[in-house]
């Protein structure tokens, strides 16, 4: 075997949601190749054994809606609503990029990502050939797409040439490293995307079956546009243009009525859910409790570092059950499993990735984390899905294994230079702050 992590407890996530207190997981070939009780385990030789000290052994975490590179942005304009946010800082700010700050964005978000227990995310940014590089480079496992405007974009000018770069992404990263990058589609929202645009990339997303993804609802400003455009709201104007599907990837909805998600059901819609960027804008709270009662697939983002500020999925899992708690008045609302599977599981559904990644089963590529539970905030643990959800902070994790490679190990980055990363990203902000 290639590597053995033995001695925690495993949680699996799978279908059972199977729990082994004592437990291993073996790895092979970038896939996991054994399961079971460290009692049974035999006198196995590993090339690299991991002794996770009985913390916790789990699926890595997988965001499903970020835009890595905007770590160069963290903090850049706080407190603000989202439309002055976006209008008047972020967009003149992204005026300015250039590739090269656009890899240096990516690879500080892969590093902390890695750091943070996420072995998967989904980006929608500029320049998106570079934040595939940088996921690369770094072996994380990346759902990446261009972002698409009507109006033109610093990278690629005019929307013809956005296809165009689109097109051309798909055919360099076709097949490499194993498939850890996968391009989608991602036209940027209702309200910045003409309805031919919007048919024309989910044409592109079904013809190489690809996910399609894209902003929906995430303030009343949005969904009052597109009302006042289209007469509806943005899920039903979406609806009417047969952009509602299975390989639909609906970021934020925020503001869905019955009938909004009446539709997401029928059409199998995913919903990347992003609380702590929502709360930070103001923009409202996403009825999440109702799409899952709906059987909805929803996973869970960070959303950007200028709405959040950071990376860590721990918090955000720890944010979205509390948010519905209090929210709906209803501590039953969202409980930890449900919240550690929208981190997880649900994710790589969400992504079209759930038969490769998002649970620990026989088979699948080692996406694998492995928690520190012996620090005093960890002490004692009755309930290993109650820790990781309202104890555990990305700083807790140990080890971090994407495809069967370990990229992290006693908290030290094996795959990228951080150092001079973060000297690349303190001089880029320099000229940020001009």
């Amino acid at each position: 075997m290639d590597i053995l992590i033995k001695n925690g407890v495993v949680l699996t996530i799978d279908s059972q949601m199977r729990r082994i207190d004592n437990g291993y997981v073996a790895v092979k070939n970038s896939k996991i190749v054994e399961i079971g009780e460290s009692k049974d385990l035999a006198a196995t030789q590993a090339k690299e054994v991991i002794d996770a000290k009985g913390g916790i052994i789990m699926p890595g975490l997988i965001n499903s809606h970020t835009h890595a590179s905007m770590t160069l942005f963290r903090g850049i304009a706080d407190d603000l609503p989202l439309m002055d946010w976006l209008n008047n800082h972020i967009f003149p700010a992204e005026a300015k990029l250039t590739p090269h700050w656009v890899y240096t964005g990516a690879k500080l978000a892969c590093a902390e990502m890695i750091l943070s227990g996420t072995t998967c995310f989904c980006d929608m940014y500029l320049f998106e050939d570079e934040v595939a590089k940088a996921a690369y480079d770094s072996s994380m496992r990346a759902v990446v797409g261009e972002v698409l405007y009507d109006f033109p974009s610093p990278c690629y000018g005019q929307i013809e040439q956005g296809f165009e770069y689109v097109a051309a992404m798909m055919e360099k990263w076709r097949g490499k490293l194993e498939s850890l990058i996968t391009v989608a589609v991602e036209p940027h929202s209702t309200y910045l995307c003409e309805p031919k645009l919007l048919q024309k990339a989910a044409e592109i997303a079904h013809k190489n079956s690809i996910p399609l993804i894209i902003h929906v609802a995430e303030t009343l400003s949005e969904s009052s546009q597109i009302k006042d455009r289209y007469g509806v709201t943005p899920v039903k104007f979406l609806a009417d243009i047969d952009l509602l599907g299975a390989n639909l990837v609906a970021c934020h909805s925020v503001h869905l009525s019955e009938s909004d998600m009446e539709l997401y059901k029928k059409f199998d819609v995913k919903v990347a859910h992003c609380p702590e960027s929502n709360m930070k804008l103001a923009s409202g709270v996403a009825p999440i409790p109702k799409m899952i009662e709906k059987g909805i697939c929803v996973g869970l983002g960070t959303d950007g570092c200028a709405s959040n500020n950071d990376l860590d999925m721990f918090l955000e899992m720890d944010t979205a059950a509390k948010l519905h708690k209090v929210f709906t008045m209803n501590p039953e609302a969202l409980n930890a499993q449900t919240a550690i599977k929208m981190a997880t599981i649900n994710g790589a559904r969400a992504l079209g990735l759930d038969s490769i990644t998002g649970s620990l089963e026989v088979g699948k590529k080692a996406d694998i984390i492995v928690v520190n539970t012996s620090a005093p905030h960890m002490i004692p643990m009755y309930n290993p899905y109650s820790h990781l959800v309202y104890s555990t902070t990305g700083n807790d994790v140990v080890v971090n294994i994407i495809n069967g490679k370990i990229v992290m190990k006693d908290r030290k980055l094996l795959t990228i230079d951080i150092d001079s990363v973060s000297a690349d990203a303190r001089e880029i902000a320099k000229v940020i702050s001009k």
